[in-house]
């Protein structure tokens, strides 16, 4: 999860995930456990073929243990976890490779994610590049990894953990190892998540919103639980798709009046810099008097104004044909779908079911 979405100009730094980090602090700590020495800076190999050198920032060694840490450097997306500091403790024992969730580190609650409950937050991927790096080094290659990021049960307050189950701290995560500035497929990814999730749950509604205003509005209005929000944030076409393959009997997307416009003109991605309003497709949506104040008007809020102030019920068109343009999406998925159009004091001003 991250921390604001505003996009710097220019080339942006790409940066390393969580899961290539405790990767690198693994490889690290296992050398010493070896050898004595820690490699420093310690290179590892990702999933695509790249070879990054990381620094340590951390070294410790006792009897049948040893630590390394590595700070994450997400490059310059604004990721909640650059920064932080990835410590991988190794110690002898066991059968095989066992992991342990560490100070900052969560434990998985719930079912519906990659890892089941009563595991520690180390996705299959992170745990897979793990074990290669201790294969890679050789020895007997039975050892405890334990995972932890300091001040990582205060971070994990801003990202999605809380609402997945995930209880303590942080999830170490990481498909490819690499951070891409500003990329949408985290987010999808959390979405995909949070359905995944409400789904093992056995929840029969679940709710997308924009933002924290819209959710608040359409929790109260439905009277559902914290788990069966989903933050889709602009990425109602990832939401969408994943609803469609994995079904849940009932879906609300909420949101305010300028996303939903663009939501009910086709736009699957809502961000301001991807879609933009069309004020020539909403003023056609109004009567011939109001269509010269609608082309002239400079946001989708001075519209919604301009109508409420005419008596033109504009939410309530707008949140009919959002729901047409979401179908067509769904196709025939069995999911019960409604939209919901929330103003900016959080009050519901449209709802077509």
């Amino acid at each position: 999860m991250t921390a604001s979405r505003d996009k710097p100009e220019g080339a942006l730094r790409r940066g390393w995930t969580t899961g290539a980090c405790a990767t690198a602090a693994t490889k690290a700590a296992y050398a010493a456990l070896l050898t004595g020495d820690f490699p420093d800076p310690v290179e590892i190999t990702l999933p695509k073929g790249e070879r990054p050198s990381f620094a340590l920032a951390l070294e410790g060694k006792g009897e049948g243990w040893a630590r390394a840490g590595v700070v994450k450097d997400a490059g310059d997306d604004p990721d909640v976890t650059h920064g932080c500091l990835v410590i991988a403790t190794l110690r002898r024992g066991g059968n095989g490779v066992t992991f342990k969730a560490g100070e900052g580190v969560g434990m998985v609650t719930r079912p519906g994610l990659p890892i089941p409950p009563g595991e520690p937050a180390i996705n299959p991927r992170p745990r897979e590049m793990m074990r290669g790096v201790i294969a890679e080094l050789g020895g007997q290659g039975n050892v405890e990894v334990e995972i932890s990021i300091p001040g990582g049960e205060k971070l994990a307050e801003k990202t999605w953990n809380p609402r997945l189950g995930i209880v303590g701290g942080l999830s170490i995560l990481g498909t490819t190892g690499v951070v891409h500035p500003f990329s949408c497929s985290a987010w999808i990814a959390s979405i995909h998540r949070g359905i995944d999730v409400a789904r093992a749950a056995g929840l029969t509604h679940i709710a997308g919103s924009t933002g924290s205003t819209s959710e608040a509005a359409v929790r109260a209005f439905y009277g559902l639980p914290l788990e069966a929000m989903i933050d889709m944030g602009d990425f109602a076409g990832g939401l969408l798709k994943y609803v469609r393959d994995h079904p849940v009997p009932r879906l609300t997307i909420a949101g305010g009046f300028a996303k939903m416009v663009k939501l009910a003109q086709g736009a699957m991605d809502l961000h301001s810099g991807r879609s933009q309003v069309d004020f020539a497709w909403l003023a056609q949506q109004v009567p011939a008097d109001l269509k010269s104040a609608v082309l002239s008007a400079n946001t989708a809020q001075q519209v919604l104004e301009v109508c409420q102030g005419n008596g033109i019920e504009i939410a309530r068109v707008v949140a009919g044909a959002a729901r047409a343009a979401s179908l067509e999406v769904l196709r025939d998925a069995p999911v019960a779908l409604d939209i919901v159009i929330v103003d900016r004091q959080g009050s519901v001003i449209a709802h077509a079911a």
